[in-house]
């Protein structure tokens, strides 16, 4: 059931995202070669305590960190560890936070010191793909808008849109209705003011398909290659969406 948030429980959540936001950005400043990736995870526990909010992610289906750390064909659930991160990978940062009830969630894919071109352009066009689909969520278009200008963003620069992972809504729970695929697929659900959504393109360098890692969590590319995530809570109101985390 796709839930219509009130201007309170919009409050709320805007806070949330606020605190989210320093989050994510202490965390993008501790990304550098020689960094052990469960270190990130240390932060996100620590910096999460400070702000009086709780990770999303910790113990959520059997997820057994706080925050998803993916490193270049990782595309999404990355779990901290021993890695140490090297010149020339790119790190995806996946966090979510439980404040007052509400929860809010968010990513961005970052390099580690100097990374190829390939890399760069991969980043960028993820990021480019957001914006593009956050620009279709308005009052009185669908789902399949957002869906469809992600694809259109991805596929015109060369890259491919992972399909069998989605944005979704967000609020009292993490994953909430509506299913906000990155790619075509029709109309879908009509967006409504109040209605809060996690748009998150995952975006690989080679083919689309995924596969998952021994540890039945991991999602990684099927071929090997590179993949980057990014992702914004949103809220549909009026006007433009307004990006909360």
């Amino acid at each position: 059931m796709i839930t219509i948030k009130s201007p309170e429980e919009i409050a709320i959540m805007r806070q949330c995202g606020k605190i989210l936001a320093a989050i994510l950005d202490k965390l993008r400043m501790e990304v550098k070669p020689g960094v052990k990736t469960r270190w990130l995870d240390t932060v996100m526990a620590e910096e999460s305590q400070k702000r009086g909010v709780k990770p999303s992610f910790k113990n959520y289906q059997g997820f057994p960190a706080n925050l998803c750390v993916s490193v270049n064909d990782e595309v999404v659930h990355g779990i901290p560890s021993e890695r140490v991160l090297k010149e020339g990978d790119i790190v995806s940062l996946d966090v979510g936070v439980i404040y007052s009830g509400f929860h809010t969630d968010a990513a961005i894919t970052v390099g580690v010191g100097k990374i190829n071109n390939q890399a760069k352009e991969l980043i960028a066009t993820t990021e480019g793909s957001l914006k593009a689909g956050i620009t279709q969520a308005n009052c009185g278009t669908h789902v399949g808008d957002i869906a469809a200008a992600v694809q259109d963003y991805v596929e015109s620069r060369g890259f491919c849109v992972v399909r069998e992972y989605t944005g979704h809504g967000v609020g009292r729970e993490l994953h909430e209705e509506p299913q906000i695929p990155n790619f075509a697929f029709g109309k879908g659900p009509l967006l409504r003011r109040g209605m809060t959504l996690a748009i998150e393109p995952m975006v690989n360098a080679g083919d689309w398909h995924t596969r998952l890692a021994p540890n039945q969590l991991t999602v990684l590319t099927a071929d090997g290659s590179l993949s980057a995530h990014f992702e914004h809570t949103i809220v549909i109101t009026d006007g433009k969406a307004e990006i909360l985390a």
